[in-house]
């Protein structure tokens, strides 16, 4: 009998701690960049995370949410300043961020170590797909190689033989060429680096012009892009020159590309227009909220807070057990406004990878829109090289 009376109070002890823990707020910190000429990729994930909030009744597995906000200025050391502010002080479940690979490797080990849960709404870097695969770190948008590789194959598909890239030289750029340079067979003739954020392209133009290539690849985020698009159009290019690019035109650019940008082809795994009810949905109460269509940064932010609630419901809210907490995430399924997602065993997603074109909408807007899907259920490379510690 005492044994008995033992393992009831036991049990009743186990339950009010849940349900203490149920009553308070899940903390979730966000290190993204806020400032600066990218300020607004970091916009859109704050505001596909938060329009996710708002429609979940401001709660994630039925606790309440406390939600903070770090502008990490595109500075690794302020980066690492406010992570360990997230992780020490503030004592979050889970950070969400960054924007830029080079923030990602400054704060994955402050982040991670502390046994916190680190989710990228951007940076698929391939140092962290591999070998050096992190079981704290995930990552909901997509790893480097995979729409630059899908992007080389349609280039293969469409004869072009010839392709100049321009990149910024960081983790993510060199990333985007190698996946480039996995599938296309054709002559890359030329790589160009430049220094991130750089403005002026003038002389990377000149020096396409006097290539005369069919077609370029490139990887220019933000205002890198508006700037880039608007300079080749002025340098009479656009008709001449094909564009294949990553985020060099999307949603964050285009409002400021307009018309400079029709046409151009990108690599993703999601569009505005795809054609499932939850991406619909999405898409409709984005633009209603904030007056412009979401990108890949809004839609990877909107599914990481679907993806935080079912790993919840899963645990029965409970975020003390790290082991559970992560099983719970590594087997989570919801509804992803991209369509089919899973996660690999390297905490990378298994998902379709498209070729998206410029368009723009019957509102006047200007969107990507899916032109063909290249892969289906597509694993990145380095998943195999990853073994997790």
């Amino acid at each position: 009998m005492f044994k008995f009376s033992a393992v009831v109070a036991t049990g009743l002890v186990l339950a009010s701690t849940l349900a203490a823990e149920a009553a308070d707020p899940v903390k979730v910190g966000m290190v993204l960049t806020l400032s600066g000429p990218p300020a607004a990729i970091g916009q859109q994930i704050r505001n596909g995370f938060e329009l996710a909030l708002d429609q979940m009744g401001g709660q994630l597995g039925g606790r309440p949410v406390e939600l903070i906000v770090q502008d990490d200025e595109l500075k690794p050391d302020v980066a690492v300043t406010k992570a360990n502010a997230l992780v020490e002080r503030d004592n979050v479940d889970f950070v969400v961020g960054p924007v830029f690979s080079n923030i990602l490797q400054a704060i994955i080990k402050p982040i991670t170590k502390s046994g916190t849960i680190l989710i990228s709404p951007n940076p698929g870097t391939s140092d962290f797909a591999g070998k050096g695969c992190n079981p704290n770190f995930f990552v909901a948008s997509i790893q480097n190689d995979q729409a630059p590789k899908a992007l080389g194959d349609y280039a293969n598909a469409h004869g072009i033989d010839k392709i100049v890239a321009i990149t910024p030289n960081y983790q993510a750029g060199r990333d985007m060429v190698n996946g480039f340079k996995r599938s296309y067979k054709g002559e890359l003739i030329d790589e160009i680096y430049v220094p991130l954020n750089q403005m002026d392209f003038s002389a990377e133009l000149t020096r396409l012009a006097v290539q005369q290539v069919p077609a370029i690849f490139t990887f220019l985020p933000g205002g890198m892009g508006i700037n880039f698009v608007k300079q080749f159009n002025q340098a009479g290019l656009s008709d001449k020159v094909a564009v294949l690019s990553m985020f060099t035109a999307d949603e964050v650019t285009l409002p400021a590309q307009k018309e400079a940008a029709l046409g151009m082809l990108g690599g993703s795994h999601w569009a505005p227009d795809l054609d499932n009810a939850e991406n619909k949905q999405f898409v409709d109460a984005y633009i209603k909220t904030f007056d412009e269509v979401p990108g890949t940064f809004a839609a990877n932010a909107y599914d990481i807070a679907h993806m935080i609630d079912a790993a919840l419901k899963q645990t029965g809210g409970d975020t003390a057990d790290l082991d559970t907490l992560r099983k719970a995430l590594e087997t989570v399924e919801f509804d992803s406004v991209r369509g089919a997602f899973k996660f690999n065993t390297n905490h990378y997603p298994i998902q379709d990878v498209i070729v998206t074109g410029v368009g723009q909408r019957a509102d006047g807007r200007f969107q990507t829109e899916y032109k063909e899907t290249i892969y289906t259920n597509d694993a990145d490379p380095y998943a195999g090289e990853c073994v997790m510690k």
